[in-house]
């Protein structure tokens, strides 16, 4: 995938999360499985990464971040995790650590 067009999906990640806003409950809940993901970001790429190393880990996150966030969840009766919007909202974020980013 081209790094422009992930920066594009991570945005829009991201923007629907902020959708949720008038939601309290529900962007507390996003933004904790956002967490998540970031968090098994940085295990898997590490704090020193370009924008092509991230999007390289991208390309396989639809399978593992359905996986952390299900584990992740507190209780059987939660909600399941909207896995695509989370992971792109947590790639967005991540990558402001990438070392050639650029807003």
């Amino acid at each position: 995938m081209d790094v422009e067009l992930a920066r594009q999906q991570w945005e829009d990640g991201l923007r629907r999360i902020e959708r949720s806003r008038s939601n309290p409950d529900e962007y507390r809940r996003l933004n904790a499985q956002v967490e998540v993901v970031a968090a098994e970001l940085r295990r898997r790429v590490g704090g020193t990464f370009t924008l092509a190393e991230l999007v390289r880990a991208y390309d396989r996150a639809d399978d593992w971040a359905r996986v952390v966030l299900h584990d992740a969840r507190d209780d059987e009766d939660a909600p399941l995790p909207e896995t695509a919007t989370v992971a792109d909202a947590a790639f967005h974020l991540y990558a402001r650590g990438a070392s050639d980013y650029a807003p």
